[in-house]
């Protein structure tokens, strides 16, 4: 039977929802230490310090607790991909778990990217969030989308998610009228996420990080073939997935496409390796396979003899 693991992107992590199993599990423990190595500096004070769901420390933490979920997965319940796919922020873990990426370079990764990300956002697009939502079927979002484009409002739709679920970038500033609107039509807004992301209008990110970042960074074929988020095309050299994680900065995902390649290759069961509450229990993904949501809380429950034996 194939299988496939997916690295959620990254959402609102609570410290306390993770803290122990990155104290307790071997394989976080590992990592975590490995992490605060390759960035001279205790990444978990500086975590549980962190203001931000989305500060250099949150997100350098997200990538620890994925991999060190898929390590455990593959330990206790004798996981084995056939391929990886990380839509957004997952991008990076699956670089690193395919093998296509060092763990403590991508670590350096994140951090510079956030860094980077934070500068520029703050200087050259100030202002720009991306918002999700669910329950907004094309032809209602469509509609919506219109009256933007009647008030001369810019906007990109990011990542689509289902056929009933997006997420789109828009001046902060029309947020909350956006919110109104989509509890006026039924829909439901979920979170805004700061900084953006996935958005032709990011392409000088794009080419900066590319200049200041990639040009150092070494790469290989991964062991394991990446799907890309952004078309659900296979990523099996080092220059394809190189691509992919900088496509996905100016490019929106596109997650009913990597479903579609899954389908393409007999992938039957998922594995959502990480803090997830959207990739592993959105419709596209459940309609489609069986699937298991690998988090902190599973990996800390007691595992069958038998399990871990195997």
């Amino acid at each position: 039977m194939t299988s496939a693991i997916v690295f959620p992107g990254m959402g609102p992590c609570d410290f306390r929802d993770v803290a122990k199993f990155m104290l307790v599990n071997p394989y976080a423990r590992e990592l975590l230490g490995a992490a605060s190595d390759a960035l001279d500096y205790d990444l978990f004070d500086h975590y549980r310090d962190s203001a931000s769901d989305y500060s250099e420390y949150a997100q350098v933490a997200f990538l620890v607790n994925c991999l060190a979920l898929a390590r455990w997965a593959e330990r206790a319940l004798d996981l084995r991909p056939d391929l990886i796919a990380g839509p957004s922020f997952g991008g990076k873990a699956a670089a690193v778990h395919s093998g296509a990426l060092d763990f403590a370079a991508a670590v350096r990764l994140t951090a510079q990217l956030s860094r980077i990300e934070t500068e520029y956002f703050a200087r050259e697009q100030r202002g720009v969030v991306t918002m999700s939502f669910v329950r907004t079927p094309e032809e209602r979002l469509a509609e919506l989308l219109a009256e933007l484009d009647e008030a001369g409002e810019w906007y990109e739709i990011s990542c689509y998610v289902d056929t009933d679920f997006w997420m789109l970038s828009l001046h902060e500033g029309r947020t909350d009228w956006l919110a109104q609107r989509l509890r006026a039509v039924g829909a439901l807004p979920l979170y805004v996420m700061d900084p953006p992301l996935h958005a032709s209008t990011f392409r000088p990110l794009r080419e900066r990080v590319e200049a200041e970042l990639f040009g150092s960074l070494d790469l290989t074929d991964p062991d394991v073939p990446v799907i890309a988020d952004q078309d659900g095309t296979v990523r099996d050299t080092a220059a394809g997935v190189r691509a992919m994680l900088l496509d996905g900065i100016h490019r929106p995902v596109r997650w009913p496409s990597v479903v579609e390649t899954f389908q393409r290759f007999g992938v039957r069961t998922v594995h959502v390796c990480g803090p997830d509450r959207l990739w592993g229990r959105v419709g596209a993904t459940t309609r489609n396979f069986e699937t298991t949501i690998v988090d902190p809380r599973r990996a800390l429950r007691p595992v069958r003899r038998a399990a871990v034996a195997a």
